[in-house]
């Protein structure tokens, strides 16, 4: 409000810029930048879409850097301050997943087996103790269990 009437007070040739501003408590950088800001078009749309595409597609989970690398390698060049500000605009916040599922389960009413072995794995003959180890892998659809 305070730079449009400014800027109808120079057309009228009423008073000086400088006079403007300091009657209105502005600086006048302020108001070349306001003037500015007007007259550029607003060619972040496009971006914001792409961005929250991106975000999309790669399960939620991209942070500002990532998605500037995404955006820089499709020829979309911004900064990666930027990129934050417009994941806070969008309201686009990495959701963390952990890495490690537990899959123990302790509390169940199943028989348990006693510990025979009780770490004895040094046995006086062959074939009378057989011990093993299970490893979890994690694939892109789920988790392997390899024993």
């Amino acid at each position: 409000m305070k730079h449009q009437l400014i800027q109808q007070l120079m057309v009228e040739k009423a008073v000086t810029v400088k006079q403007c501003c300091q009657l209105l408590g502005l600086s006048r950088s302020g108001l070349y930048a306001a003037r500015r800001r007007v007259r550029q078009p607003q060619g972040l749309c496009g971006t914001r879409v792409r961005l929250r595409s991106l975000f999309e597609a790669n399960g939620q989970c991209y942070g500002s850097r990532r998605l500037r690398k995404e955006l820089a390698s499709e020829g979309i060049e911004i900064g990666r301050y930027r990129v934050r500000s417009l994941m806070k605009e969008l309201q686009l916040k990495p959701i963390w997943k952990p890495k490690f599922v537990h899959t123990t389960d302790s509390n169940h009413n199943l028989p348990v087996y006693e510990n025979v072995l009780d770490r004895q794995f040094e046995q006086a003959e062959a074939n009378r103790a057989w011990a093993s180890d299970i490893t979890y892998i994690r694939t892109l659809t789920g988790w392997l269990y390899l024993a």
